[in-house]
């Protein structure tokens, strides 16, 4: 929870592009850079994984413009088309026929017409020319030998579907593969057409099989699907592809694949499958909602294009061909010549052969490999655009700007990894564009917040407290700034007097220059040693540091560091003393006071000038205290809050004192050292110390002679002892007082 107030501005801002994604995703509001997007993506993806190898399954034999400048201007003759049929199916014994063209108009080339007509006069005038002219009509009727060879044979023939000539209808179409009633009141979604092209009556009778050659064309205008089955006035009908495959494979019936658990009534706005079946046998095709597939383009098109093997009509005409090579092909027959405007764009090129496009379905068809969008794509997109945003939101915050690049690549790679995949091994088309949009742009912002909004307020927080903390807590600050501020609050802190004695008398001896650039160096020693232990300086006072534990960065052990950073100054004092000795410089001491309590921490001053300080009785405390480390001849003088907060060092007891503006006696203590570093005589020293000050609260004079005589013979220079020498010879020559509570006066500050 804390994590989330701490970041609930950039997590907010990381979440906007997950309600854009995902009102596009649900189609409420349409981003166009998001769909072109999602084409480029498909079309990459499939250019990348393309097979680029020959399928030897399927032939097309080809209209080209050889074929056009030897045989004649299209369209040929029906009598050219039956020689066609033949040589395919007698010589080079193909498996099946598809047409990639229609033969809407009926073939008045031989001049069959005219001749009929002049026919009918000279028959009533000549009766035995009927004979001779019923063979010679038999010759010039070229639909009629087209239609014979078409005849009991694997033929299936094109035609196209209309929806822009209001319902126009010219020639035959095939026989549905199913109809409303085999829906069983189901509403299924599927290209819907009103009109037709299709093939003249004579050849539609000899070739029932038929199948509709339309591609579909993107808004972009690339051809990258494929109906299988469309409807046309309640019926539906397959497409070229499908019927040329479902007739190499044996397969009479087509029924639509209905999701399992479908019931009869249920309004479904699109089939799972098509479904082909021969008794008990089976071919399921999956498509997508609108009955249509992916085209799974296998290379670059056209006959240099490698995926198909590429013969001319003319040398099928010529019989160059020898016997049988093309024996058990699927043929399809269309054209690449571009005067007959066959040629599409696709993802793999801009002047594709219509034809191959089919080609490529039949291919995948035989290969059981169809590449479709699943209806639950929408679905799919969706749980990984609510699981990656609410992730990135969270996650994208809290860290640093390299692991978020890192973490957002990881994300990018495993989202295009899994798509990849699923493309690869399940032949699923899922949407990615939306998700990788998603990643990105939720990084940038995120990036972009923390730089121009959070970095900025950072890099305040950090100038304001630079001056104060030590690094270590600015970079902790800075993590969350929103938590500290200089707005003055009430805590729990310890605070540290420290002054430095002996100075005055250097002052008096030392060029002004010089003697700051001494203090300058003394200061700039202990100021380290307070901010490595994690101090704050509130100011610099003359001689005396002034600086506290605890804020702005909330530090539970603050008493523990205050010690630690005491004895430590101390140390550091010496170490400057022996550089001042090497020089002739006198050597001087400190005097240091910590108290710990309630104080007032904030920015207070004037509007002229202000500083981030500690006030309140507890730190008038600590400034008495580092005054009577003098009297009591100590470096470090603590109070009793403090050391009970910080066991980890061992004390000694110098008195119980009574300061300036306090009724209440606080005991105070000065710090001996860390518990290993306290030897055992040391110890022995401070029981008998102990024993000492027992006896001298309860005015037992005769019982305080022997310990602090033995304390005296240990430590014959500790002014601590001659002090209550002189108090203990003081109290003996005074009457024993019973309101005497042990504790000392200090009446000045």
């Amino acid at each position: 929870m804390r994590y989330l107030l701490q970041h609930r501005a950039r997590i907010a801002v990381t979440l906007l592009p997950l309600v854009f994604a995902v009102l596009h995703a649900i189609g409420w509001l349409r981003i166009g850079l998001i769909d072109r997007l999602e084409t480029i993506i498909y079309d990459f993806r499939l250019v990348a994984t393309m097979p680029r190898t020959l399928d030897p399954r399927v032939v097309i034999v080809d209209i080209d413009e050889r074929s056009l400048a030897e045989v004649g201007r299209w369209p040929w003759s029906r009598n050219r088309l039956a020689d066609l049929m033949n040589e395919l199916f007698d010589r080079q014994q193909i498996a099946v026929a598809g047409f990639d063209v229609v033969f809407a108009e009926p073939d008045e080339s031989s001049g069959l017409k005219q001749l009929q007509e002049l026919a009918r006069g000279a028959l009533r005038d000549q009766p035995a020319f009927s004979d001779r002219l019923g063979k010679l009509q038999d010759g010039l009727d070229y639909d009629g030998r087209f239609a014979r060879a078409l005849e009991n044979r694997p033929v299936v023939m094109g035609y196209y579907l209309t929806g822009d000539r209001q319902g126009r209808k010219s020639g035959v179409l095939p026989a549905p593969v199913f109809d409303q009633k085999t829906l069983q009141g189901r509403r299924v979604a599927s290209f819907e057409w009103d009109g037709y092209g299709s093939n003249i009556e004579r050849l539609a009778e000899a070739a029932p099989q038929a199948g509709f050659f339309n591609t579909i064309e993107a808004v972009d205008g690339v051809v990258r699907s494929v109906p299988l089955v469309a409807e046309l006035g309640g019926n539906y009908y397959e497409s070229l592809s499908l019927a040329m495959f479902r007739v190499v494979a044996g397969m009479p019936g087509v029924m639509p694949g209905f999701p399992q658990g479908s019931q009869p009534g249920d309004l479904y706005q699109g089939l799972e499958s098509v479904v082909l079946r021969q008794g008990a046998q089976s071919i399921r095709i999956p498509v997508d909602d609108r009955i249509a597939v992916l085209v799974p383009y296998r290379g670059l098109g056209g006959p240099e294009g490698g995926s198909y093997r590429y013969v001319s009509a003319s040398d099928v005409l010529g019989q160059r061909l020898a016997p049988g090579e093309l024996r058990d092909k699927m043929v399809l027959i269309g054209t690449t010549a571009p005067g007959l405007l066959d040629l599409r764009t696709t993802p793999v090129g801009n002047a594709y052969p219509g034809v191959e496009a089919h080609a490529n379905v039949i291919s995948s068809f035989l290969d059981g490999r169809n590449l479709v969008r699943p209806d639950y794509a929408a679905g799919f997109e969706m749980a990984l655009l609510i699981v990656v945003g609410l992730t990135l939101a969270l996650a994208l915050p809290g860290m640093s700007a390299v692991v978020a690049v890192v973490s957002s690549g990881v994300t990018l790679a495993g989202l295009v990894g899994l798509n990849v995949w699923l493309y690869q091994s399940a032949n699923l088309v899922l949407p990615l564009a939306l998700l990788l949009t998603l990643t990105v742009v939720a990084l940038v912002l995120n990036m972009s917040y923390g730089y121009f909004v959070e970095s900025r307020s950072k890099r305040d927080l950090a100038q304001l407290f630079g001056t104060y903390v030590p690094p270590e807590l600015v970079d902790e600050m800075v993590k969350d700034p929103e938590r500290y501020s200089m707005s003055a609050a009430n805590q729990e802190l310890t605070v540290m007097f420290c002054d430095m004695r002996g100075f005055t008398s250097l002052s008096e001896r030392m060029q002004p220059l010089e003697l700051q650039a001494l203090l300058n160096a003394v200061f700039s020693r202990l100021t380290r040693v307070i901010r490595s232990n994690l101090g704050t300086i509130d100011k610099y006072m003359g001689d005396c540091v002034m600086a506290f534990w605890g804020a702005p960065v909330p530090t539970a052990d603050h008493a523990r560091l205050a010690v630690k950073s005491a004895l430590e100054m101390n140390l550091a004092l010496r170490e400057i003393n022996r550089e001042h000795e090497a020089r002739g410089i006198p050597s001087i001491s400190l005097g240091v006071g910590l108290n710990t309590g309630t104080m007032c921490v904030g920015d207070m001053g004037s509007d002229i000038r202000r500083s981030y300080t500690v006030i309140g009785d507890a730190v008038n405390l600590g400034s008495r205290l580092e005054g009577l480390s003098k009297v009591y001849g100590v470096d470090t003088v603590v109070s009793e809050s403090t050391r009970d907060l910080a066991p980890e060092f061992i004390w000694q007891e110098l008195d119980r004192v009574r300061v300036k503006g306090k009724a209440q006696a606080v005991s105070i203590y000065w710090p001996v050292g860390e518990r290993a570093s306290v030897s055992t005589e040391q110890q022995q020293e401070l029981r008998l110390w102990s024993i000492f000050l027992e006896a001298y609260r309860r005015q037992d004079w005769s019982a305080c002679d022997e310990p602090l005589r033995e304390v005296l013979k240990r430590q014959p220079g500790r002014p601590l002892y001659h002090l209550y020498a002189d108090r203990l010879a003081e109290r003996r020559a005074q009457p024993t007082d019973p309101d005497w509570d042990g504790a000392t006066n200090f009446e000045t500050k």
